[in-house]
């Protein structure tokens, strides 16, 4: 059955998210939800309907069957708060880009989006609302938090913890048996030896803390 599929932020993320929905799956995304967009604006042929605060109104009139969030990195508790805030009333789309490997062992949360090209190893991981970026590979054991947002090309070896709301950047490697606390955010490139246990932003190799 098809599914009609509102995403929650109209900007770049959220119309990519769509462009890989109609381009892998038979479903369809009937609208966008947009603080910063006059209802009735269309993007891409996709309308915008209203803003978060009418996102129950619209779902109880049969607009839309689930719900994705498309709201960048820059925003990661605004992320949170949205699907905190629906997660309970309304059903969380799962996208999974057909061109991916996933192990039939692995777990993947509500609202989560990978993109092209990755692969999800046995025993995975991943927890609600993380978007995982084309190409990147997740080792086997590893477990990614809620409202991650892993960024394209990133490889993280067996049995690493990321936690809640962590932004792993271009490039980055990380290599076995890493815990990673939430919060942390990882620059392009960066490679990491360590454990990560106070957040704040780390570049290099190996990583160190900047600030």
């Amino acid at each position: 059955m098809k599914k009609r599929i509102a995403i929650i932020g109209s900007a770049h993320l959220g119309q990519q998210i769509a462009h890989h929905i109609h381009t892998d799956t038979e479903d369809k995304v009937v609208a966008f939800f947009d603080d910063f967009q006059p209802k009735g604006t269309i993007i891409d042929s996709i309308p915008v309907i209203g803003g978060t605060n009418d996102i129950l109104d619209e779902y109880s009139k049969n607009s839309f069957d689930e719900l994705l969030i498309g709201v960048g990195y820059n925003h990661m508790n605004t992320r949170k708060m949205l699907f905190e805030k629906y997660h309970n009333d309304i059903p969380f789309y799962k996208f999974i880009h057909s061109s991916c490997y996933v192990d039939p062992s692995a777990e993947i949360g509500a609202g989560t989006v990978i993109y092209p090209r990755c692969v999800i190893d046995q025993n995975v991981k991943i927890g609600n609302n993380v978007l995982i970026n084309i190409s990147s590979s997740i080792a086997h054991d590893t477990t990614i938090g809620t409202h991650s947002f892993i960024s394209p090309c990133v490889s993280m070896a067996g049995f690493v913890d990321i936690k809640e709301q962590c932004i792993i950047g271009i490039n980055s490697i990380i290599i076995d048996n890493i815990s990673i606390t939430e919060g942390t955010r990882t620059g392009g490139g960066t490679v990491v030896i360590k454990n990560i246990e106070e957040k704040g932003l780390y570049v290099g190799n190996p990583a160190r803390f900047v600030r």
